[in-house]
């Protein structure tokens, strides 16, 4: 049963499944919620192809006149910003920016250069010799939000894990604010991490101009595409996957907390405001063994909105989106979490590791009292570039991983092929797929395989 919570003009929506029991993840809102997705609604993805085929004809003169229906170009209207004057940018910044840029790049890459795959070779049989080599992506393409707010973070976690990874050559899309100006401190996060070039551009027009490049200012297309950003970005990322790489499909930041009595109320409430803050559409979720402790939070909730900068923002978010889901014990608010698969998860109870060792479908969890989500975002190391919409269900975090493939490297001496002769030949008749078992055959053409033989290879197999 839903019953909604009204005071001071907020409603939050209380779902109460304490007689649940096992099943409570399979409660139809519980299903409902868990089945929100990151894609974008169809007219967008119409709309988003649309714009593609105009950058696609038109180049960077598409770009720039996208850029001047929709916003976020330039006031003088250049469209490309080179490395030399990212770098003035970041000698530009003032001393606690650089200090606290500094600082989050080097935790990111603390983190990330543990995570830089090893190629290794395995011996199938004698003779036949697997490698898995790990090669980097050459040019990497990021999108990063701007317009009405800037984010130099997401600019961190996306490049700082590329240049670990072995990326040649970083490009970056983003928008330019309502005055026709990127943000200083972006620029100067670019010119720290060395970024080439800055496509001052939004949505799915820059994500055209990184997949298509621009030719003509000697932007040549990349191989991967990487970012969060809104659903015109997004929608243009999912038309352009069948070309180009991309990362995930993001939808709007969502956060949830696992909390109950002794946890500070007031500390909850931060944190789901903290994944409020984002936007109109951004899910805050607490999940709770108590009615008393989650009218505390509530309540709390009210109280930090009055003084909030964003209040009209996070009245809206959680308004819509806000949800306290009462369940009967912890257990059942780990079934709750793995259904939802949240982007941020906060657990904040007595045996926390107890709860964390049972989740498997977040993006990134943080553990206990200490651990609120904006520690993530700005200052850990760990990669804010998360799964939403539920796709923490199948895949992870933005990381070095990303920014590279493993190709398979097979060696075959003489022997090692004629140990495999007979079950390639067996298989391929299967399949009626003669040819294969010919390439094989040919190469022992001075030196054929005796029926018999075939026959003593499939029974030694069997």
């Amino acid at each position: 049963m839903t019953v909604p919570i009204k005071a001071a003009g907020l409603r939050l929506a209380r779902l109460d499944l304490r007689d649940g029991g096992a099943d409570v993840a399979r409660h139809p809102d519980i299903v409902a919620l868990a089945r929100r997705g990151a894609v974008p609604d169809p007219a967008v993805q119409v709309a988003a192809r649309e714009i593609l085929a105009e950058v696609e004809r038109g180049g960077s003169m598409a770009v720039a006149d996208l850029g001047r229906r929709f916003g976020g170009s330039l006031a003088d209207g250049r469209l490309v910003l080179r490395r030399d004057e990212l770098a003035a940018a970041g000698d530009a910044l003032d001393r606690p920016a650089r200090a606290a840029l500094i600082t989050s790049i080097e935790h990111v890459r603390r983190f990330a250069e543990r995570q830089r795959p090893a190629s290794v070779v395995t011996e199938i049989v004698p003779g036949v010799e697997i490698q898995r080599r790990w090669v980097p992506v050459a040019r990497v393409g990021a999108y990063v939000p701007g317009g009405a707010a800037a984010y130099p973070s997401s600019l961190v976690m996306a490049v700082v894990p590329a240049r670990v990874a072995g990326a040649s050559s970083i490009v970056v899309a983003s928008p330019a604010g309502p005055e026709g100006a990127v943000n200083p401190v972006l620029l100067g996060a670019a010119g720290l991490l060395g970024v080439d070039t800055l496509i001052v551009a939004g949505g799915a027009q820059a994500i055209g101009a990184l997949a298509y490049g621009l030719p003509e200012l000697g932007i040549e297309p990349v191989d991967l595409i990487v970012g969060p950003g809104n659903a015109w970005a997004t929608a243009a990322k999912l038309e352009l996957a069948g070309m180009t790489a991309i990362d995930l499909p993001a939808g709007p930041s969502e956060g949830m907390v696992i909390a109950e009595p002794p946890a500070d109320p007031l500390r909850v409430a931060a944190d789901l405001i903290t994944q409020a803050e984002h936007g109109p559409d951004s899910p805050a979720l607490l999940v709770t063994t108590s009615p008393a402790f989650a009218d505390a939070v509530e309540s709390s909730v009210l109280t930090l909105l009055e003084a909030a900068p964003r209040r009209e923002i996070l009245t809206r978010s959680l308004g819509e989106h806000g949800r306290i889901v009462l369940v009967a014990d912890l257990d059942a608010a780990v079934a709750v979490a793995n259904a939802y698969a949240p982007e941020h998860l906060s657990v904040d109870v007595e045996d926390a590791e107890a709860v964390v060792a049972d989740i498997r479908n977040a993006g990134s969890v943080f553990v206990g009292a200490w651990a609120p989500e904006s520690a993530g975002d700005y200052a850990t190391g760990a990669n804010h570039v998360l799964p939403t919409g539920g796709l923490a269900r199948g895949c992870g975090a933005l990381a070095v991983e990303t920014f590279g493939k493993f190709i398979q490297v097979q060696r075959i001496t003489r022997d090692g092929l004629l140990a495999l002769r007979p079950t390639i030949r067996t298989l391929a008749e299967a399949e009626g797929l003669l040819a294969h078992a010919e390439a094989v055959d040919i190469r022992f053409r001075d030196d054929p395989l005796p029926r018999e033989a075939v026959h003593q290879e499939e029974a030694v197999h069997q």
